[in-house]
């Protein structure tokens, strides 16, 4: 049995990053873990061929080697997913889906031939046997939620690694929270699982025997949602791994109130973490009690971000506008937050609301629903019908974007944080790649940028009062290029003069 396993193209959105990797001759922010995870649960003896779209296109000799196409992908992939799927049953290929975006709208895919939904480790067993016993089904679902524990190291060798900028892990599933527009909890649960650290280590080492030496994402929906479990296994057994490899970076994501917990942020820190993304969601008192993001509430938000910008971590977040409590001057107070914390990467959106989700089943009710989201946080779209009337809305949003990825307020923005940072002894890792973007900006963002003033600026700054941090400021001051070409392209209009006034973790 020969099996493709194909990810999707993600469009050109907030994560892709699609315009800052260029800068340093990558294709994709980070491989699809997934599918990975997947292939190490195949039968060994059946042939495996990764494609990932973002990284290499699907050629007709990968669809005349396969017997099946195993898809899987995000709502924001939707497009890509179809069209992949098209080519797979124009070439006689039987496809097999799972992942997000078909476990909550497999009912759209009538060309699939077989849906493993939910968590793989328990529906994809069942698929295998019924296959091999030629009675295999359409559909395999499951409510029961998986043990960690049994989920196995992904198969690395699938990969060309030199592709990503990044590389990912996962220690954790669910969160203990139950934020009204959030479908982590319908998905994955409130109880939050986890491997053991064991696995994590094996996870790494297989990474680091195949060479990879960049940065590791932790794609936990909330790294700390079982805070015993991060604290006394996985973060002791990271600070151990790390020595003797070179200093690996870790980012992840996690609540806010992981500022609370010095000696938790420490030992984050400690172990290699760098980056963190939180989601703020709003400044508004009244927006974080209708969400019920209860944990956000009662906060000095400003506070809690530069404690751990002092501590070691830069803070990235995500922020939402159009709750029914919001008012026109929620724009404005977007902004003022952004600026006065140095987050540097904020991701803004639209209110969505997504099946599975609390939001989804009230805006149902109230008759308020238009269609699907997009799974898109940053294009400029929302599924609902606003209390405050769609085109205040979209203007209020244009609004922030025109702002916080103008020039002037994003280097603005990002010295802020750098005044703030205190960087891990680690550091950031220099190498080729980096001392190679770092010259090709010079030409992009020093000369022909409309940036231009500010990036000299910035450099000059950095290098004489934080000469440290100057591979971070660089790298931040690429993606900053990203961010504003895609504010750009989703309507935000051009950030490039003095304008006025979800989603983890991106970095080159």
């Amino acid at each position: 049995m020969n099996v493709l396993l194909v990810y999707p193209e993600f469009p050109d959105t907030f994560w892709s990053l699609k315009h800052a990797l260029r800068f340093v001759r990558k294709k994709a922010f980070s491989p699809p873990l997934g599918l990975l995870t997947v292939a190490a649960m195949l039968p060994g003896e059946w042939g495996k061929r990764l494609v990932d779209v973002n990284v290499t296109p699907l050629c007709e000799r990968d669809l005349a080697w396969a017997d099946y196409a195993f898809v899987s992908g995000m709502a924001v992939q939707g497009q890509s997913a179809r069209q992949v799927i098209a080519r797979c049953k124009a070439a006689g290929v039987k496809v097999v889906a799972g992942g997000p975006l078909f476990s909550s709208e497999s009912e759209r895919f009538a060309e699939v031939d077989h849906f493993i939904l939910n968590e793989a480790e328990l529906t994809l067993p069942p698929f295998l046997a019924d296959l091999g016993a030629g009675r295999a089904g359409r559909v395999y679902a499951t409510s029961e939620l998986a043990d960690l524990r049994r989920t196995p190291v992904p198969s690395w060798e699938l990969l060309a690694p030199k592709e990503y900028l990044c590389m990912s892990v996962q220690f954790s599933r669910g969160c203990p929270y139950d934020c009204e527009f959030c479908n982590v909890t319908s998905l994955f649960g409130h109880r939050p699982r986890t491997k053991t650290a064991q696995q994590i280590v094996a996870e790494l080492d297989g990474l680091w025997t195949g060479g990879w030496r960049g940065s590791v994402f932790f794609v936990d929906d909330n790294l700390i949602g079982n805070r015993k479990a991060a604290r006394e296994e996985l973060l002791p057994a990271l600070i151990g791994w790390q020595r003797g490899k070179g200093g690996i970076s870790f980012l992840t994501q996690a609540t806010i109130n992981l500022a609370d917990d010095e000696t938790l942020v420490r030992r984050m820190v400690e172990a290699g973490f760098d980056t963190v993304f939180v989601g703020i969601e709003t400044p508004e008192a009244a927006g974080l009690r209708e969400c019920q993001k209860r944990h956000n509430q009662g906060r000095d938000l400003v506070s809690d971000v530069k404690r751990l910008q002092r501590a070691g971590l830069q803070v990235q977040a995500g922020f939402i506008v159009g709750f029914d409590s919001d008012t026109p001057s929620v724009f404005q107070r977007q902004i003022d937050f952004i600026q006065q914390s140095g987050i540097v990467t904020a991701m803004v959106g639209l209110l969505q609301a997504f099946g599975g989700t609390r939001l989804y089943e009230r805006l149902r009710r109230e008759g308020r629903l238009l269609g699907e989201p997009t799974g898109d946080n940053a294009d400029g779209t929302t599924n609902i019908v606003p209390a405050m009337g769609i085109g205040v809305l979209r203007a209020g949003y244009r609004r922030i974007l025109q702002a916080i990825y103008s020039p002037r307020q994003y280097y603005q923005r990002l010295t802020t944080f750098l005044r703030e940072y205190r960087a891990p002894k680690m550091g950031m890792r220099l190498d080729v790649t980096r001392i190679v973007a770092f010259f090709r900006s010079l030409y992009e963002l020093g000369v022909v940028g409309k940036e231009r003033v500010y990036y000299w600026k910035l450099l000059l700054w950095t290098a004489v009062c934080r000469p440290r941090l100057l591979p971070l400021a660089v790298s931040l001051a690429i993606c900053g290029h990203h961010y504003r070409t895609i504010c750009e392209l989703h309507g935000g209009g051009k950030a490039g003069g003095e304008c006025r006034r979800r989603g983890g973790g991106a970095r080159i």
